[in-house]
């Protein structure tokens, strides 16, 4: 199967979306908890950048996840501190307060609405998240048919990801979604937290600044 694939459709040897004329800008939207930020997340960014031809790629960590109201949650600017470490030596990579500055529980649809007019009409909007994500947006996400008006989803698969699974059971054929393979690195957020409270190692699981951070400040103890 090609990097990027249309759900619901035979691979093709063709490339994902790209330019139509004219010079809009391609804004790749990575929302996501962040607790912490680690390779994965950063390696789906630079993949979903050069496989879309996109412009920038802004973190939008989460304010109050409401779909992980009832697990411990880290701060979220520690969350949003620890986001602007990883992606500061990236020039193609900006950090955003939208969320973490909003009152109330976290929406993406409230997001993209933000970004789509603090951006203007020029700007198309390719919104990155993990395709077992993309599996609860029809059912659980607030607005899922507004949410897919306001911008293209990039569904990244994980290592091991069942992906003839994925697309027997989303939005079959929605011309809004595509399906990317990342390299295989089998890194989560979940991890780095058990092996700090278990006081294992990190390194090269996070950016190095992100550690230290971690350190200094006593998360996940």
């Amino acid at each position: 199967m090609s990097a990027a694939t249309k759900v619901g459709t035979l691979p093709e040897p063709s490339d994902p979306p790209t330019r139509m004329g004219g010079v809009r800008t391609r804004l790749g939207v990575m929302g996501g908890t962040f607790d912490p930020i680690h390779y994965g997340h950063l390696v789906t960014a630079e993949e979903a950048l050069h496989q879309f031809q996109l412009d920038e790629v802004v973190f939008v960590p989460t304010g109050r996840p409401w779909m992980k109201a009832h697990d411990v949650v880290s701060p979220p600017e520690d969350r949003y501190l620890m986001t602007v470490i990883a992606t500061a030596s990236n020039p193609l990579f900006g950090v955003s307060r939208i969320e973490v500055d909003r009152d109330g529980p976290t929406y993406a649809v409230d997001t993209l609405r933000e970004l789509h007019l603090e951006r203007g009409d020029d700007t198309d909007l390719f919104f990155v998240t993990g395709a077992d994500a993309v599996l609860e947006i029809v059912e659980q996400w607030k607005q899922p048919e507004e949410l897919f008006a306001l911008a293209h989803f990039i569904a990244a698969t994980r290592p091991g990801f069942d992906l003839e699974a994925f697309e027997s059971h989303a939005p079959t054929k929605h011309p809004r979604i595509t399906v990317m393979n990342v390299p295989a690195l089998a890194i989560s957020s979940t991890d780095v937290r058990a092996r700090v409270h278990t006081r294992r190692p990190i390194r090269y699981l996070v950016p190095e600044g992100v550690k230290s951070y971690v350190e200094k400040a006593g998360l996940y103890r």
